[in-house]
C-alpha cells in the first residue's frame, strides 16, 4: 500500500512525517502536534476501544480524533483499513497502536510464562518474546499486555501461570528479558511491538487467591518484594504500564498517584504511559472509590491513568471536568505527551501499516524450533526411580487425557494460536518418534471427566505394554484470569486412572501439564517417575518425547515452591523466620500422644497435619544425572560498602550423561532494621558438563545487590553478618559467611 507523506505547518515551518533521529526531535514533535490539537482530539488519544466490527460509528470517532488505540483485532487488511482512516482522512492524521494479548506467543506458541521461568533462562525468554514480536507486527499488531511481573505466592490464584513465579529477583531478570525481547534492540524497528508490564501493583497478592480481590501489603513488603520486577522491566526499556484491578490497603491500583506519580514518574522517571486494564477505571464505582463515572474519570486521571481502557469514562466525562476546573487541561496535555511518545518512538507515524506483502513468518520453522527449545528447558523432573531414560525397544502404554489435548496443552492466554498446529505428545509418537511401538488409550476424555467406563481400557492396554506413559493435567480454561480454585488436587478422576495403572504392576511414568503448580503429593506414590510440564505450548509433544527418552536431560527448576496440599498456602522459601521457627524435625498429627499437655508439641511455627515443608522446594528440579557442589570460596571475608565480593563454587557432573545445572546463590542478611527472609534468590548459572567433568563458576554480589528498603523507606545496604548458600535448588546447604563493613 503507498502511504501518504503527511505534513503539518507549525510556525509557518513544515514538519514533516519523517523519522526522528533524537529523542529532542520526538519532543519537538510531540509539542507541535499537542500545539495543533483540540481537547476533543486530546482525549480521543486517551480512549482505547475493543474492536468488535467495522461500524459507522466506529470509523466516524477513528475520523473525527476519538480514539487513539484499538483492541483485538487480528486482520491485517481491517488493520489498514483502519489506520488508513486514522491517517489520511483524520485531520492530524495520528495513527493508531493497535494492542493484543500476546502473552506467549502469537501464533507460535511457547511455554505459560511460568514454565518460561522454570528454564531460569533469560535469553530463552527473550527469544521467546521476540518470536511473538515478529509475527505480531506482520499482522499489524504493535503492543502487548505482557511481561505480568506480580510477585505469585499462592497457586490458588489462576493467573500464577501468567507469572514468573513467587521471586523477586528471578522475575525481575526474567520480565526485563520478555521486554527485550518484544521491543529488540530498537523500538522503531517493524519488527519490534510494545512491551506494556502489569499489573502495577501488587495484584498478585490478591486474598485468598480470589482473582480481582484487595490486597493488604505494607509498603516495606511492596518495595522489597512487589516493586523490584518492574523497575527492573521499566529500567530495560518497557514503553508501557498497565494499572491492576485491585486495591492495596483500600485504594484502587487506577486511582492511586502515590504509585503512578510519585514512584512511577517522580522515582523511576518513566516517560512512557500508563493505562488501565479492562475497565478497572469505571470498577473504581464498585469498589465503593468513586462516586459514580465523572468520579472515576477524575480520580484514574488525576492519579496518572494516560489511556482508558474500554470503560470511556474519560471520553464521557474529561470536557466537563475541564469546564468545571476539576481536572486541568495541563493534565491531559501531559498524558496525550506520553502517548504520543510511545507512538513516535515505535515510528508509527511512518510506518503504521501491517505489512501484508512479505512471505508469511507466522510459524516459521524457525520459531517452531525455538518453541521446542523453549519447552525442553522449562519440563522439571521432580521424580526418577531408574525408570527414565525410557528405552526405545521398549513397548509403551499412552494413557491419560493430556497425551493429545492440542488445544490444553497450549496453555492459558491464547487467542490467536491454532490447535491444529499443535504437535502433541500422541502426534510426536505418530511422526518423529513414528518407530516406537505404543498403543493408545486415554482413559478420560478429558481432565474433570468423572466417567470411569474407559479405565478398564487404559488398565488393559498398560498390563500389555512394557511401561505406562500417563498423561495427566488440567485443561487450560481451569488457570488464567478468573480461574481460582480452592482445592489443586488433579481434577476428575485422573488421580483414580493413576491407581489403577500402577495396580497393574507395570512401571509408571506421570507427565504432567498444567497451568499451576498442583498438590501432587497423594499421587506421586503411583509413579515410578514424574515430569512436571507448565502447559508447554505448540511444540510440547516433540519436547516431551525427546525427554522421556534422553535425547534431552531434564533441567528445569521449579520458579514456585509445590505445597503438599492446598492448606500450606501461602508457602514460598523466602519467608521470615518467625520468633519461634520450626525444627529440623516436629511432632506431626498422628504422633501426638493421648492426652498431651498443650506445651508437649515444642511452641513452634508448623502445621501438625502436614508439617513444615513443602512437597518440592523452590528452585527444586532433577537430572539424568547427578551434580555435586564444592569448594565454596569468597573472594574477602569482608568488603566495604564499595566493594565488590566474588563467590566461586565448583560444580562436578557425578553422572553417566551430559547435563545442564543450574547453580543457585543465595543470601541471609542475618539482622536488620526489619527482619529479613531467611534467603533470597541472588543470582544463578547455567552450567552444561560432560560426565566426570567439573567448572568452577564465578557469582558477584555489590552492596547494592545487599540493599533493603527498612522502616523509613529509604533503601540501603545495612552493616553487618550474612549467611551464604550455593546449591541446586533453595535448600542449598553449601555455606558460609561474611561481613559487610560500615562505609568509610
Amino acid at each position: 500500500m503507498k502511504k501518504k507523506i503527511l505534513c503539518y505547518i507549525f510556525l509557518f515551518l513544515p514538519v514533516c512525517a519523517l523519522p526522528a533521529k533524537t529523542e529532542k526531535e520526538i519532543e519537538s514533535r510531540i509539542e507541535n502536534l499537542l500545539s495543533e490539537m483540540t481537547l476533543e482530539e486530546k482525549i480521543g488519544q486517551m480512549n482505547q476501544l475493543s474492536y468488535e466490527y467495522e461500524s459507522a460509528e466506529l470509523l466516524s470517532d477513528i475520523r473525527n480524533g476519538k480514539v487513539g488505540s484499538l483492541l483485538n483485532i487480528t486482520d491485517p487488511e481491517t488493520i489498514n483499513r483502519l489506520q488508513k482512516v486514522a491517517m489520511e482522512e483524520s485531520r492530524l492524521g495520528i495513527p493508531l497502536i493497535i494492542g493484543r494479548d500476546v502473552i506467549h506467543g502469537l501464533k507460535t506458541i511457547f511455554p505459560i510464562p511460568l514454565g518460561q521461568a522454570a528454564s531460569f533462562d533469560p535469553e530463552l525468554v527473550r527469544q521467546g518474546a521476540r518470536v511473538a514480536a515478529v509475527e505480531s507486527r506482520q499482522l499489524g499488531i504493535h503492543w502487548t499486555f505482557a511481561p505480568m511481573v506480580d510477585i505469585s505466592r499462592d497457586a490458588r490464584w489462576g493467573r500464577i501461570a501468567e507469572s514468573f513465579g513467587e521471586d523477586t529477583y528471578l522475575t525481575g531478570i526474567l520480565g526485563a528479558a520478555m521486554v527485550q525481547g518484544f521491543q529488540g534492540d530498537d523500538l522503531s524497528s517493524p519488527t519490534s511491538i510494545a512491551a506494556c508490564v502489569k499489573h502495577f501493583a501488587g495484584y498478585g497478592a490478591a486474598e485468598g487467591g480470589r482473582d480481582y480481590n484487595s490486597t493488604y501489603i505494607s509498603p516495606v513488603q511492596m518495595r522489597n518484594v512487589y516493586l523490584p520486577p518492574f523497575r527492573k522491566a521499566i529500567e530495560a526499556g518497557a514503553a508501557t504500564i498497565m494499572t491492576s484491578f485491585n486495591d492495596n490497603d483500600g485504594i484502587p491500583a487506577s486511582g492511586n498517584p502515590y504509585l503512578l506519580k510519585d514512584i512511577l514518574r517522580k522515582e523511576w522517571n518513566f516517560d512512557g504511559f500508563v493505562v488501565s486494564d479492562w475497565a478497572s477505571v469505571s470498577e473504581m464505582i464498585v469498589h465503593g472509590y468513586a462516586k459514580d463515572g465523572k468520579d472515576a474519570a477524575r480520580l484514574a486521571t488525576e492519579a496518572g491513568v494516560d489511556m482508558e481502557m474500554v470503560s470511556r469514562t474519560y471520553t464521557h466525562f474529561l470536557p466537563e471536568l475541564i469546564k468545571e476546573g476539576k481536572i486541568t487541561e495541563e493534565a491531559i496535555d501531559q498524558a496525550v505527551r506520553n502517548i504520543l511518545r510511545v507512538k513516535f518512538r515505535m515510528n508509527l507515524f511512518e510506518h503504521p501499516y501491517a505489512d501484508t506483502h512479505s512471505p508469511s513468518l507466522l510459524y516459521a520453522p524457525e520459531h517452531l524450533e525455538k518453541a521446542k527449545q523453549a519447552a525442553l528447558a522449562s519440563a522439571i523432573l521432580l521424580k526418577n526411580e531408574d525408570v527414565l531414560p525410557l528405552n526405545e525397544s521398549q513397548h509403551i502404554a499412552v494413557i491419560g487425557p493430556m497425551a493429545h489435548a492440542p488445544h490444553d496443552q497450549l496453555g492459558t492466554w491464547v487467542f490467536d494460536g491454532e490447535k491444529a498446529r499443535t504437535v502433541t505428545p500422541l502426534n510426536a509418537l505418530q511422526t518423529t518418534y513414528g518407530h516406537i511401538r505404543y498403543t493408545y488409550e486415554p482413559g478420560l476424555a478429558y481432565s474433570r471427566d468423572k466417567n470411569p467406563e474407559n479405565i478398564q481400557k487404559a488398565v488393559q492396554v498398560a498390563r500389555n505394554a512394557d511401561v505406562a506413559v500417563v498423561f495427566l493435567g488440567e485443561e487450560s480454561i481451569l488457570s488464567g484470569e478468573a480461574h481460582s480454585l480452592s482445592t489443586l488436587d488433579l481434577q476428575g478422576l485422573q488421580s483414580e486412572l493413576l491407581k489403577e495403572i500402577k495396580n497393574t504392576g507395570k512401571p509408571v511414568v506421570l507427565v504432567i501439564m498444567a497451568g499451576r503448580p498442583l498438590t501432587i503429593q497423594r499421587d506421586l506414590p503411583y509413579a515410578d517417575a514424574v515430569l512436571y510440564n507448565f502447559h508447554p505450548g505448540t511444540m510440547g509433544g516433540p519436547a516431551i518425547l525427546d525427554l522421556l527418552y534422553g535425547k534431552y536431560n531434564p533441567s528445569g527448576k521449579l520458579p514456585v515452591t509445590f505445597v503438599k496440599e492446598t492448606g500450606q498456602i501461602p508457602l514460598y522459601y523466602n519467608h521470615n523466620n518467625t520468633g519461634r521457627p520450626a525444627p529440623e524435625q516436629v511432632v506431626l498429627l498422628d504422633e501426638i500422644p493421648l492426652e498431651a499437655s498443650q506445651t508437649s508439641l515444642g511452641n513452634t511455627s508448623f502445621y501438625l497435619d502436614s508439617g513444615k515443608d513443602p512437597l518440592f522446594p523452590f528452585g527444586f528440579g532433577l537430572s539424568y544425572t547427578t551434580f555435586e557442589y564444592s569448594g565454596l570460596l569468597l573472594s574477602a571475608p569482608e568488603i566495604r560498602q564499595q566493594d565488590t565480593l566474588t563467590i566461586q563454587v565448583t560444580v562436578k557432573n557425578t553422572g553417566d550423561r551430559y547435563g545442564t545445572e543450574t547453580a543457585q546463590l543465595y543470601v541471609r542478611d542475618l539482622v536488620g532494621s526489619v527482619v529479613r527472609p531467611v534467603k533470597e534468590l541472588k543470582g544463578f548459572r547455567k552450567v552444561n558438563l560432560q560426565p566426570g567433568e567439573e567448572k568452577t563458576i564465578s557469582f558477584t554480589l555489590s552492596a547494592e545487590d545487599l540493599a533493603f528498603y527498612g522502616r523509613n523507606l529509604t533503601r540501603k545496604a545495612e552493616p553487618g553478618e550474612f549467611l551464604l548458600s550455593v546449591g541446586r535448588d533453595s535448600k542449598a546447604s553449601l555455606q558460609t559467611k561474611f561481613y559487610l563493613k560500615e562505609k568509610d
